[in-house]
């Protein structure tokens, strides 16, 4: 059958990838290493000091999660292979839907991990801090930005990924301002960098009477969530620290009172928010915690001329600066700028399929900024 002559040179076309990406991951010396864990684990005193336990069992699970992820891509490869050969053998055409959704899933859980071996970043295991700003538009963009949150809420979701919320602005009319949310999860910062920056919408607004053609953007930043004790100094005159009252429909996520802070570095102008936890002192821990990630991610940088990027601050949230367009009319497309990878189901890609845009972009930068 033609069908599934198809389906053998597709699944063959798998085997050289699939070897590629287990021999990348080095699995013997994984395999080798969590067996030293699980005998360090039985050993008296472990558990003495919890961070260093805690950070141990974190990489126990990680690297067996990955032994596990591979060695069912293996089986389900050979089960592919056996279900080829059986629709051969028995000449039975009803194998074929089975077959090609087992293909299918197969391919796209295989890229999924490959794109995870380009996650060799210092943060891009940790959480991501997202915020998003919606630009000059009025209504419309602040519609836009309520959009984008439900994209990456949904996309995190489908990830089983946590989402809370950290500081929450209405729009005056509809949608949102600004929303300041973390996604926790396994390498949440090392898939979310690639969204950092000015995202374009082009549709007819239902905001519009004249029912024309409106082009809107929102900015986004994208920060890892890094350890409360950094060693990152702040001095006291460097900072100006602001009260105010949670407010917003994002009430089923905040608390409501006048807890909420803003923290103002007078060197750099980086503004920090946060009026989710429960008290003022909680909301300025969380805020303070931000802040030195911030500093010390343009500490890394050493370069002054990178402040806007570390700080997730683009010069002008309009033309010329955006990394994705979103066209609902007069046709509709999703197109990354930077990589060229598009997509024409725009539904899908705002329901939360961004990961042929994640995985772009990180083989865009394992390439060298090449698309």
């Amino acid at each position: 059958m033609v069908e599934l002559d198809q389906f053998k040179s597709e699944l063959a076309g798998y085997r050289e990838p699939l070897d590629e990406v287990t021999a990348s991951l080095g699995l013997d010396d994984k395999k080798a290493k969590i067996e030293e864990l699980e005998r360090e684990m039985e050993a008296p005193g472990f558990w003495d000091d919890p961070d260093t336990s805690n950070a141990k069992m974190k990489d126990l699970k990680n690297m067996k999660d990955i032994v596990q992820t591979v060695d069912d891509l293996r089986s389900r490869y050979e089960d592919i292979e056996t279900l080829i050969e059986m629709g051969y053998e028995e000449n039975d055409e009803s194998l074929i839907p089975e077959i090609g959704e087992e293909l299918s899933s197969f391919a796209s859980d295989l890229d999924s991990l490959r794109i995870s071996t380009l996650l060799s970043g210092e943060f891009d295991r940790n959480n991501a801090i997202l915020k998003l700003n919606a630009g000059a538009g009025g209504t419309e963009s602040c519609d836009w930005a309520s959009m984008l949150y439900r994209m990456y809420t949904r996309w995190a979701e489908k990830k089983g990924y946590a989402i809370e919320v950290l500081d929450y602005l209405d729009g005056d009319e509809a949608g949102i301002k600004s929303v300041t949310f973390q996604v926790n999860g396994e390498n949440a910062y090392g898939y979310l960098k690639s969204e950092k920056g000015v995202h374009r919408l082009v549709r007819i607004s239902p905001f519009n009477a004249q029912g024309k053609r409106q082009t809107s953007f929102v900015s986004l930043d994208v920060m890892p969530e890094i350890d409360a004790d950094l060693d990152v100094e702040i001095a006291d005159d460097d900072i100006r620290v602001d009260t105010y009252r949670s407010s917003g429909a994002g009430g089923q996520h905040i608390n409501k009172t006048s807890s909420a802070i803003r923290i103002t570095h007078l060197p750099t102008g980086i503004v920090v928010q946060c009026q989710n936890e429960r008290s003022q002192h909680m909301n300025k821990d969380k805020a303070m915690q931000m802040l030195k990630s911030k500093l010390y991610m343009l500490k890394l940088e050493e370069n002054k001329e990178k402040l806007d990027d570390i700080r997730g601050e683009v010069t002008e949230i309009g033309w010329g600066n955006q990394i994705r367009s979103y066209v609902f009319q007069p046709y509709k497309l999703v197109k990354d700028l930077r990589t060229g990878v598009e997509s024409g189901n725009v539904d899908a890609v705002m329901d939360g399929a961004l990961d042929p845009f994640i995985g772009g972009y990180l083989k865009y930068l394992n390439n060298g900024g090449k698309a």
